[in-house]
This record gives structure tokens, sequence and C-alpha cells, in this order.
């Protein structure tokens, strides 16, 4: 797990202080070493966070064996060993200097090209140069796990891990503008979803792309995508779908143990994390090391749960009770460590349980991926609701109706709120997250902010028939997953030189899911029916059946009273005029019925609009 970042740069515009610079700001993501490779037409700078083979052999940059190519790359390939073996039925002479998976990608890079990418199980950002033609290939794994930003102009291009290396250049800050696409987006969906980036000038290389740049001109392909793995039949017979999971979770937890550096899990007691527990604990030699943390507002505490998994598995436990006060201390440090608009509150509690694994271990695992997978949010269930042939009747007498109602049926009206089904999915998550609904938008903003936008919601033609419920979990693997999850736990987990791994996103482990019956995951109600189903040869049932809760912090009740100076400073009147994204009458509004009318269903939506004020005022 590593920084990269780097530039192509034909007319020395950039030098290798700027890849110094690069390394400085991304230290936090590999403290163990830094060191830059530089050519006059290209510069590779690599900050290293040693988990496998911890020798210098296997520090970065790295030249290849025939010394035409050279790499630095973010991640770990699992499988190399099995790569390895392939490349020596091709190349029986070759013999790795390092016990490390970086010299065995690269030299599958050298024997298959850029179709090399396809043989890696794994979570990487990868970048390689090839000396000869100056031509420089990136490469991000399936799912999103590890993020790669780039910039690119007429006379440079600039990549790196993350934002900040990019747009606090002084040769790329001086071209940036501030995308309204973008901002709309996040005020929709509480991120900002890949190509997009805060910026209009810098992007995201998406999930399962890799691109080419050769002779200043740049193309981005396409090498993986979920949509192309749905098959024509799903897995239906309950029985062969469990063994079936139970081989590719073992397989794919067990992968993931491999490391020279203590290693644990972070263990929230839920479905997801413990499921990914049981089975390291099982493939480990040792007790695992468990991390989990206690808030003292019980109502967000799932640690009794987290103990009874660890105490029943005997692992090693850690818990750690976070108070108020430290969770409340991070907030000024969010804009820093995420680099653009980010309104998950639960990056907060990601953040305090990094910073406390690492002081035990130097790679966790995570439990992410089993809800979007396995269908585990209640969105799903809204899909279904709002799937039937009647609704298109039913929606706007339905709306008015909850709207009379409580907090919790005035936040259900907006989900009957829609205007084209075509944008459903977005819709559905938009309003379970609590955030603006796209009609919303068009009171929130200055009329010259107001921004149109679409979004790859629906499949036109699958091979088979999807249901708006699986249409929905498409979606969250699409957008959700890679652009809020990944990232807040990417970037919580670095910020600390902590490496986390996702096994539950296994690109196998996907490809089984995405073709697993929905009567499976969603079964009688029941959320994620056939993970309970093999969690329970693991774990008695009485230990995990219980309503999900989520990685949460009590941010409806901060809002009222610990956070409402940041309401009184962000959303005052000379503040929000001050940056002219917001309509203040729209936003003086939404604090009154907030805090005067008690619809406490808006607090996400004012938390989403602080966010983007801290951001404004530290751009």
């Amino acid at each position: 797990m590593c920084g990269i970042s780097g530039f192509v740069c034909p007319g020395n515009e950039m030098s290798k202080d700027d890849l110094l610079a690069f390394n400085n700001l991304q230290s936090h993501r590999g403290p163990d070493h830094q060191d830059v490779f530089y050519d006059g037409y290209c510069g590779m700078a690599h900050q290293r966070l040693r988990i496998i083979d911890i020798s210098k052999c296997a520090d970065q940059p790295m030249e290849s064996h025939c010394k035409r190519y050279v790499i630095i790359y973010n991640g770990e390939v699992y499988n190399f060993k099995e790569i390895l073996q392939q490349i020596k039925t091709v190349n029986p002479s070759f013999e790795p200097i390092s016990k490390s998976d970086t010299e065995i990608i690269l030299q599958a890079f050298v024997l298959w090209g850029a179709d090399f990418v396809n043989k890696l199980n794994g979570m990487f950002a990868i970048a390689i140069y090839d000396k000869q033609s100056r031509d420089l290939y990136l490469f991000r794994d399936r799912i999103g796990v590890k993020p790669l930003y780039y910039f690119h102009s007429s006379n440079i291009f600039v990549y790196a891990s993350e934002l900040k290396a990019i747009a606090k250049t002084p040769e790329v800050r001086k071209q940036l503008t501030l995308s309204k696409t973008s901002i709309n987006q996040y005020l929709h969906l509480g991120y900002i979803p890949a190509p997009n980036s805060i910026y209009n000038e810098v992007k995201k290389l998406p999930p399962g792309h890799s691109a080419i740049l050769s002779k200043g001109v740049l193309k981005v392909n396409t090498w993986w995508k979920a949509e192309d793995k749905i098959s024509d039949i799903k897995y239906s017979n309950e029985a062969d779908a469990i063994n079936k999971l139970r081989d590719i979770a073992e397989s794919a937890v067990s992968q993931c143990l491999v490391s020279d550096v203590p290693f644990g899990t972070f263990l929230s007691g839920g479905i997801d994390s413990s499921l990914v527990t049981a089975i390291a604990q099982k493939h480990s030699k040792k007790p695992v090391n468990t991390f989990s943390i206690a808030f003292n507002d019980s109502k967000y505490n799932e640690a009794v749960f987290a103990k009874k998994v660890a105490s029943y598995l005997q692992t090693n436990h850690h818990e750690f009770e976070v108070t108020q006060k430290q969770v409340l201390e991070w907030i000024p440090d969010l804009m820093n460590i995420y680099d653009e608009p980010f309104a998950d509150s639960s990056a907060l509690p990601t953040l305090l349980v990094s910073r406390l694994a690492r002081e035990h271990v130097k790679m966790t695992l995570s439990g992410d991926g089993g809800d979007e997978l396995f269908m585990g949010y209640g969105s799903y269930v809204w899909a279904k609701r709002l799937s039937n042939p009647l609704m298109p009747l039913m929606k706007l007498p339905a709306a008015f109706l909850l709207g009379m109602g409580n907090q919790r049926m005035k936040r259900a009206s907006h989900l009957f709120k829609y205007k084209d089904k075509k944008n459903m999915p977005s819709h559905i998550f938009s309003q379970e997250q609590y955030f603006f609904s796209r009609k919303e938008l068009g009171r929130l903003l200055r009329p010259e902010f107001r921004q149109e936008f679409e979004l790859n919601e629906k499949l036109k033609e699958p091979p088979r028939a999807l249901s708006n419920v699986e249409q929905q979990s498409l979606f969250d693997l699409r957008y959700y997953l890679p652009d809020d999850l990944l990232v807040k736990v990417d970037r919580a987990s670095m910020h600390f030189s902590l490496e986390t791994r996702v096994p539950l996103l296994d690109y196998r482990l996907v490809e089984f899911a995405i073709n697993l019956d929905e009567k499976l995951k969603l079964k009688n109600n029941t959320l994620k029916y056939l993970l309970r189903k093999l969690l329970a040869e693991y774990l008695p049932a009485e230990l995990f059946d219980r309503p999900k809760w989520g990685f949460a912090i009590p941010l409806k009740s901060w809002m009222k009273k610990e956070l409402k100076h940041l309401c009184e400073h962000y959303l005052d009147e000379e503040t929000v005029k001050k940056h002219g994204v917001f309509d203040y009458t729209y936003i003086n509004k939404l604090k009154k019925e907030f805090y005067q009318n008690n619809n406490d269903y808006l607090y996400n939506r004012l938390w989403q609009v602080i966010v983007l004020q801290m951001w404004l005022e530290k751009a």
C-alpha cells in the first residue's frame, strides 16, 4: 500500500522538485520509504508502506529486468505467486530478486502488455512508463478500491493517489476551476462520482479502466465492468449457491492474509465484518487482532456485539471507547484528508478506528462490499416498493399523506416525489440518505450553479431481465461503493499509514453475487439472506441476527447542540453570499425548519451544505 504520483512533461515545465513535493504531500500513505524516477520527460514519485517483502529489494520506483520499464504501484495483488508460475512457463529463466508482488506484475506487463491487468486479483492503481517509446500506462482495479486522479492539459499530464498532490502543484493550480456539475452531484449523492472531481480539469480514472498517454494523446479504456459479467443464467439453487459462496469467500479472505507485518480486522459485530473475521480466524495460525470502537451513546454502540463475536471466535480483541470530544475534534481535518466535499459523516469514526488499529497493526481487513453485493440496505426494499405498476397513480397521494405525518413519514414522503423513472436509483439512494432531491437543487442553488447531470443508472440491454432491486444494487456497486465507501476507508486508513484490504470485493465474489438470484439475497424481507446463512456456519445466529445499524455517529442530535456553531458560522448570510453557491433564502428556510420547527430529517442536508461551505473556505 502506497502513494503514487507523477507527470509527463515534454517541455520541462515540471522538475524533480515537483516529484519531491508530491511525496511530501502524500507521505502519510507510505512513510517507510520514498524515492523518485526522473528522465527529463517523465517523473514518477513513490511513498512506500512496506507490507509484503519489507526489504529494500521491493522498493519503488522499480525497473524491469530488461531496464525498459519503470513501475510505481499502490495496492496489493494477492495472486502474484500464481502469476509468477505463469511467467515461468513462458520464460523459465526469469528469477525474481525480491519476494514482492510489484516485481511480478511488472514482468507480467513486459510479457503480455496491457492485457496483463486481467490476470491480477487485488486492489491497485498502477503506473508503468516505457522509457523507449515514452508511453505511460495507468491501471485501476476492477471495483475502485485504490484511487487515481489525473490532470491533462496541452503541455503536461499529472496523476496522483490523492487530489491534493495535483491541486497544490503550482503549474496545475492556476488552471483549476470549480465544477458546477460536481457540486450538483455532491448535493444529490453526498459524494462526487467518477470520472468527475470537484475541479473541471481533474478527473478520476474510473474503476476497471486503464489509460495510455502516448505523444500527448490520452486514451481511456474500459478493461472490466460488472455489466459485462452479468449472465443469462442465475445461481438459483440455494444449496449450490451457498457452497459456491463459501468456496470463494474462504479463498478471498485467506489470500488477503498474506502479509509480512502484523494485521487484524475491523469488527463491528455486523454480518460482513463478522464473516471476514470468522474466516480470517479459521485460516490464521494465531488469534487475529480485532478492532472496534465503543460510543458513549448506546444507540450507536455496536461494541457489545463485536465483543461477543470476538469472544466466540477467540480473537485478540481491542475495544476503544470513543468520546464525543474525540470525534468532534476531527471535523476541521476532514477537508485536508478528503480533498473535496465529502458528506459521509461515518468518515469520523472510521478515522478513529483506523488510528487506534494502527497502534497495534499495519494492515487490516474490512467487510466493505457485503451490503451492495447481497442487498443489505433499506434502499433495496424501497426499490421493490416503488416498482409497483400502480405507483404512477399512487405516488402523489402517498407523498401528500406521508408529508402530514411524523418525522419518519415526512422523510418517506420524499421517496415518492420523483420526476423520471430513469433516475430512480439515484433518487432512492439520495432520499434514503436524507440528501437533496434533484427538484430541491433548483431551489437550493443560485441559478448560475444549477446544472443538470446524468448518471449511468440502469442497464438498457442486460443479458437477462433485471428487477428494479437488482438495478439499484448495480447503481450502488457502480457509484456508492467506489466513490463513497471505499474513498472513506482509503483516506481514513491511509491517513494513519494503515493498509485496509476488502476481501468481499474479490472480483470472483462480485461476479458471483451479480448473478445470484435476487430471492437468495432479499428473502421474506430478510436482507442479505445467503450471507447470513453462510455466517451461521461460523457463528451462532443470536450473535448477529438483529437489525442493521451501520457505522454511524449521532449527527442529528449533534447538529442541534454541539455542531450548531458550524451552522451559525458557515450558513450565516455573509458566508453564504461570499461564496455565492447557495440561495440564502432557501438556506435560511432549512435552518428554521430544522431548529425551530423540529423537522429533524433535514439534518443531513444541512450537514452537506456545511461541508461544502467549509471546503470553499479552505479551497
